[in-house]
């Protein structure tokens, strides 16, 4: 019933920060899925009779490689593989299966926040047995071994019924059908103050959650609704779709801008939030206010003693390199440690596994901490409730708290997508020839302190990840960052991210985009971004 399946090598499955996203149509190639999930386990040792975790977002095409991964999986030697029903497990919760039920490792379908449907975007990623994505070394291996595939086992069992939970069996490989939302739902009662959020919400809290038709939609229901008590109706477009209701699935202020008119109406609920595709992403809005990823990174670390999982305090804090510094504040108050990482959440793996740190994110609205090992929307969400059933205030009245007793790092990102991948390649090389002559220069009024090519040495391995974004910063602690993100599946996009920093009372409530007026002008003259790229303006801001 094993097939060996003679094959050729594909020339572009490189994985990304987040695994291997392409066009539905590119991996609906002869043999490009096959070949993708056969170069990962061939670049796998010891995993014969263990367990294999497969899930996904739900997006076009998930349940067709879902049971081509369950008959490689059989055909390649696994013991057993735990299955999503519907083929159902969000990102944060794919990650807590594999780490519950010790399993060798995972497939997690999906691209994320990227949109889906017949010509959009899918997406394959292997998770590690810590339940974090895999670390580079494993990554570059799979590229390795797909640029020379020669042949593929698949079993000719048939389909599993992935609808129904309960077990059967493909090649004497064992497929358990599971509840998607039970384990990961059961780890959140040991997080966080069920009793507290259920009483704020008996008392005539108001909240609007928008699944965006992604994977948290039955999370957030079971979850919010039943367990927690929110009103009917407080979860919005909570069924899985395979093209998300048609719609992009990524948590900002552009694709979710009826949430974000709603909270700034008059009759505005308490508290907004949104999460993405897989799941692994939030967006927090409280009344009349909006809270940037790395505003909610730093209150939720000021606070996160306030939920009974995090009472003991934090060991450390983690942040990706592009996001603010306001975390920062925040850990050397707490007298902790303070790591920035390159983008990419197996970064900070290492160091959740040794210990170093227990809460970490990324300006691109991923927030987690030490209880996966994924960044996890719905966690975010959860422990924002906590915080506002303890402190018994709105979330405008904890981030002007917040303000004042740290300063603010005004904060905005600046995408400019589907960019000509060799004149975003060519304005990056460009930037980073004249790092050595920047210090020093004075650019639209402000003078460059330093310049530099981000480069990060792992503190428990020493592994060294190279040219992770280039760095301008400016004298009184204002900077620019520019990268080209690894998460897009059609040409290049450039990122310009932009952060000044405030502490003086009067200047804490300035709007972001006259806070950061000045640098966006220093931003182009330094890069030459519409030179390169003919964009005058990005086509997101965040």
């Amino acid at each position: 019933m094993i097939r060996t399946v003679a094959t050729t090598p594909y020339d572009d499955q490189k994985p990304g920060t987040s695994g291997l996203r392409k066009k539905v149509p590119v991996f609906q190639q002869p043999n490009y899925a096959e070949n993708f999930i056969q170069s990962v386990f061939d670049s796998l040792e010891g995993f014969k009779g263990k367990t294999l975790v497969i899930g996904g977002d739900g997006r076009y095409y998930n349940r067709e490689v879902i049971q081509t991964a369950i008959r490689m999986a059989a055909a390649n030697g696994f013991g057993r593989a735990i299955v999503g029903k519907g083929g159902i497990l969000s990102t944060p919760a794919a990650s807590n299966v594999i780490r519950k039920h010790g399993a060798f490792g995972g497939l997690v379908l999906s691209a994320s926040h990227n949109p889906g449907g017949p010509n959009e975007d899918f997406g394959i990623k292997y998770n590690v047995g810590n339940g974090g994505p895999a670390p580079e070394r494993i990554t570059e291996a799979v590229f390795a071994r797909s640029k020379e595939i020669d042949r593929y086992l698949i079993s000719d069992g048939a389909d599993i019924d992935i609808d129904e939970v309960g077990e059967g069996s493909v090649d004497g490989m064992t497929v358990e059908i599971i509840d998607p939302v039970a384990d990961y739902a059961a780890l959140m009662e040991t997080l966080f103050d069920f009793a507290a959020i259920r009483a704020m919400f008996q008392g005539g809290f108001r909240m609007a959650f928008d699944a965006m038709h992604a994977v948290t939609g039955p999370y957030a229901k079971d979850i919010l609704e039943r367990r927690l008590g929110a009103p009917g109706g407080s979860v919005r477009n909570f069924v899985p779709l395979p093209d998300f209701g048609g719609h992009h699935p990524d948590p900002n202020l552009v694709h979710a801008k009826e949430l974000y008119d709603l909270m700034m109406s008059a009759g505005a609920p308490d508290f907004g939030a949104a999460s993405d595709g897989d799941g692994d992403r939030n967006l927090i809005i409280g009344k009349g206010i909006f809270v940037t990823p790395s505003d909610s990174l730093a209150m939720l670390a000021a606070n996160a003693h306030l939920a009974p999982g995090y009472a003991g305090g934090l060991a450390g804090i983690a942040r990706s390199m592009p996001t603010s510094a306001a975390a920062d504040r925040v850990a050397e108050k707490l007298g902790i440690g303070l790591y920035e990482t390159p983008t990419g959440w197996k970064f900070f793996g290492n160091l959740l596994d040794a210990g170093k740190v227990t809460i970490c994110g990324e300006e691109s609205a991923g927030t987690g901490s030490d209880h996966v090992r994924e960044k996890d929307g719905l966690w975010a969400v959860l422990l924002w409730l906590n915080i506002l059933a303890v402190r018994r205030q709105s979330v405008k009245e904890i981030a002007a708290a917040h303000w004042a007793e740290y300063g603010r790092n005004y904060y905005a990102r600046h995408d400019y997508e589907a960019v000509d991948t060799d004149a975003a390649n060519r304005l990056m090389a460009e930037l980073r020839g004249k790092l050595a002559d920047l210090p020093g220069m004075e650019v639209n009024g402000l003078t460059i302190a330093f310049a530099d090519d981000f480069e990060y040495r792992d503190p428990v391995d020493q592994s060294v990840s190279r040219h992770q974004g280039v760095r301008i910063g400016f004298e009184g602690g204002s900077r620019v960052v520019f990268r080209l993100s690894g998460t897009g599946t059609s040409g290049a996009t450039l990122r310009v991210y932009l952060e000044r920093y405030e502490s003086g009372p009067g200047r804490l409530d300035l709007a972001t985009s006259d806070a950061l007026a000045e640098l966006v002008a220093a931003a182009d003259e330094i890069a030459g971004i519409a030179r390169h790229t003919g964009r005058t303006e990005p086509d997101v801001v965040t």
